[in-house]
């Protein structure tokens, strides 16, 4: 389905009933114990920060975890899905250490989204 057919039936379903939107990615994401092994795959190794925490990097290392909480809302009955992004940004990656990776964390959580 291209672009204008997607607008035209979100717009349809609109007029039609209330959509739902899901919530709560890190509260989900916090069920799965993940260590610092999850966050900091081969890729990672040489940053020097701790990265357990920075749940967006978690759309590069773990899109498993990621793809299976969307499916999760969705099977839910959700109609609308959030990216894994809300600390895709410079200022929030700069904690981390990895805000060179910002445009690939928001394109890549688009994409699993």
């Amino acid at each position: 389905m291209n672009r204008a057919d997607r607008v035209a039936a979100f717009r349809q379903a609109l007029g039609q009933r209330i959509l739902i939107l899901y919530g709560a990615m890190g509260t989900e994401i916090q069920k799965h114990a993940l260590t610092e092994a999850d966050f900091r795959v081969a890729r990672f190794q040489a940053y020097v920060k701790n990265l357990k925490g920075d749940n967006d990097l978690l759309t590069l290392t773990r899109p498993d975890v990621i793809a299976g909480i969307h499916a999760s809302y969705l099977a839910a009955g959700a109609d609308i899905l959030e990216t894994n992004t809300f600390n895709s940004t410079k200022a929030s990656q700069d904690d981390y250490g990895t805000s060179d990776l910002v445009l690939e964390l928001n394109r890549e959580g688009a994409a699993l989204a």
